[in-house]
């Protein structure tokens, strides 16, 4: 019946009946990890936009009145794409050396949540912003950076105007006709050479079909919003080209802009999609600009230096990174952690800037190298003001010190958890706080019990040179737990255990672990790197969870997987009929993907029938059901634990021979 339905049936005939859709369940990725931070810059604040809005008030979207995002998830897929968005090392938090050491293990996607502090007052909130004015307009065209920060001010914008011949008739000083296939808007901006020598700007206020009396065809005739003050000799389109610069590198360039709100390509419209950059001000927004001269000469004045840009990281304390208003069964956007909510590709969650257990070292400038050799031996002179120290801002309000602070750190870590067991859905990912002697470490363990969640120990230390600091700097270990959990998945699949990797560009570990502690973290289920001769290894992939049955993170993160899998995959079934057919089909599909997943190991048992069941019958569909519309299908799986001992038995024989037996 479905293959019929897809027929286009035209004269009676014979036509091919449509092939029936091939249906199977693929699975779901579980690579993708977010991180929660603080970044110099990058989205946040960002208007909510009515999709239901008409095209031409798309402008509204960029009304600071309006709801407004705290928070915003923006996935990336390179370090690369995250630098261009949120900058690179020279703010105080450790966003972007997490972010960067994903990427080096070989994470392929992530999502950043950058973090800023609500201050319930939307002239508060939005004092941070830089702001400037267009250069060559009439009337006041204020523009604001797209975010908060000081990077704001180093903005740079430009606009230039060309113009192009418009063919038609001119009937009148404000009516024209329009020559056929002429490509002209509502909105469209006219420069008009006049009889007397003069320029004049008119913006097309509308166009209207009107009957040819002497051809059988219509007429496109555009009235204009005035009349000139005289005859019109030459008729030339206005289109302007906005060009914008960070100041670091990153450009952006805009053409055949209108100036106009009805103008497809208005301005502030095509900002508010598709800049990321610059917001227009809601002042001229709705309305049109026009440039200063109708002459429309090349030499404008320079842009007026964006201002007021500020980075208010001594404001951001830990609330910040939470929503006070969070409902797990409400279907809207919240803030902070919460704003992963509704993410459906998303699994492993990472919040390197929950707390700061101590500031970064300063970001050292070096300026030009000024050679002071010369022709003959001399004594050496030491060169003055070749170094310029730049101190990062601090996080103090998310400062604490573990040693002394650990409850605060652990109620923190708890509201993380209470997401995740919220959701079922994602997987934190803790880090078991610096500098603890192995009790605290055993006791920060102790106050967590899930299968939503793996803790990392300890630290690591990495060397960058594109950070200009010029020191260690200890990550947390998350970050590259994140990039080897993915990079283990696309590499062998879903049941691999993400473990027994070498962490790239780390190092070494910030602390030396001995065997006897290793085996108490380990049995605890705290995921540790130890120091090997090649690098730094991580030895565990446990999660928190007391229940022997979710100890291993491979069986989470798989249970996870075919939850997602039957619930995005199987959405087909509604309004099928529920039928024999139907039930056998489901059973099919399931059966085929659990299969799938037994040869690559993910399942235990000597057989199919061991490993898994699928089972969708009469017995568990009676009629009653059936007539209420339900369906229901049992799916039973037995989830092979990863191998993490294996036990030698060594044998003295009375020769002397050593034995070596499993």
């Amino acid at each position: 019946m479905r293959a019929l339905n897809q027929l286009s049936l035209g004269a009676p005939g014979i036509y091919k009946a449509a092939q029936e859709p091939i249906r199977t369940l693929t699975g779901q990725a579980m690579d993708v990890c977010a991180f929660v931070g603080v970044a110099p810059r990058g989205p946040c604040r960002v208007p909510v936009v009515d999709e239901t809005a008409a095209h031409s008030d798309d402008w509204r979207m960029c009304d600071p009145t309006r709801a407004r995002l705290r928070s915003v998830p923006v996935p990336v897929e390179s370090f690369d794409e995250y630098r261009r968005l949120y900058a690179g090392f020279e703010g105080p938090g450790l966003l972007p050396y997490a972010v960067a050491s994903f990427f080096e293990q070989g994470g392929r996607r992530a999502y950043i949540v950058r973090i800023v502090h609500e201050y319930y007052d939307d002239s508060l909130n939005g004092a941070a912003v830089a702001q400037g004015e267009l250069p060559g307009m009439q009337s006041r065209v204020l523009l604001h950076a797209r975010n908060e920060g000081a990077w704001g001010n180093r903005l740079c914008v430009s606009i230039r105007f060309g113009v192009r011949p418009l063919q038609g008739t001119v009937l009148s000083t404000e009516q024209i006709q329009l020559n056929q296939g002429e490509k002209i808007f509502i909105g469209t901006l006219l420069r008009l050479a006049l009889d007397n020598g003069a320029y004049e700007l008119r913006f097309v206020q509308s166009i209207i079909k009107q009957g040819d009396i002497n051809q059988a065809r219509k007429n496109r005739i555009a009235s204009l919003d005035a009349p000139t003050s005289d005859n019109i000799a030459r008729l030339e389109i206005v289109e302007a080209a906005l060009a914008v610069s960070d100041g670091t590198g990153y450009r952006e360039h805009y053409t055949q802009l209108g100036l106009h709100v009805d103008h497809p390509r208005w301005l502030a419209t095509v900002l508010c999609r598709e800049s990321q950059l610059l917001w227009p001000d809601i002042a001229w927004a709705g309305t049109s600009v026009l440039p200063t001269d109708a002459t429309l000469r090349d030499e404008k004045p320079p842009a007026e230096q964006f201002s007021v840009g500020k980075d208010r990281y001594s404001g951001l304390v830990h609330d910040d990174f939470f929503d006070p208003d969070w409902d797990p069964n409400a279907d809207q956007s919240f803030s902070g952690i919460h704003s992963l909510a509704q993410l459906s590709d998303l699994t492993q969650v990472a919040v390197p800037d929950l707390y700061s257990p101590k500031p970064l070292p300063p970001v050292s400038d070096v300026g030009d190298v000024l050679s002071l050799a010369g022709a003959e031996f001399a004594e050496c002179v030491q060169p003055v003001g070749l170094v310029q120290e730049i101190v990062a801002g601090e996080l103090p309000g998310l400062a604490l010190t573990p040693a002394s602070e650990l409850e605060q750190i652990i109620a923190l870590q708890q509201q993380l958890i209470d997401f995740t067991r919220d959701t079922r859905d994602h997987i934190a990912l803790l880090d078991v706080p610096p500098g603890l002697k192995p009790h605290q470490v055993l006791r920060w363990r102790s106050h967590f019990d899930t299968a939503f969640a793996a803790a990392y120990y300890p630290w690591l230390n990495i060397l960058r040179t594109d950070d200009r600091r010029d020191a260690f700097i200890q990550i947390p270990p998350s970050a590259a737990a994140a990039g080897i959990i993915a990079t283990r998945e696309l590499r062998f699949g879903i049941a691999w255990g993400p473990a027994n990797e070498l962490a790239k560009e780390v190092i070494k570990a910030n602390e030396t672990i001995s065997l006897a502690d290793h085996d108490r973290f380990h049995l605890q289920g705290i995921n540790v790197y130890v120091q090997e001769r090649n690098g730094v290894l991580l030895t565990g992939a446990r999660t928190l969870s007391s229940d022997v049955h979710w100890r291993q993170l491979s069986v989470r993160r798989l249970m996870l997987m075919l939850k997602r899998t039957f619930a995005r995959e199987m959405q087909w079934v509604v309004f099928e009929p529920n039928n024999a057919a139907l039930r056998r089909e489901l059973v099919h599909m399931i059966s085929g993907l659990l299969r799938r997943l037994y040869r690559l190991g993910a399942f235990k048992g000597a057989s199919e029938e061991e490993a898994f069941f699928v089972h969708c019958d009469d017995d568990l569909n009676p009629p009653y059901r059936v007539d209420n519309g339900q369906l229901l299908a049992e799916i039973g799986v037995a989830p092979a634990d990863p191998l993490e001992y294996i036990v030698l038995q060594i044998t003295r024989t009375g020769d002397g021979t050593l034995v070596m037996e499993e």
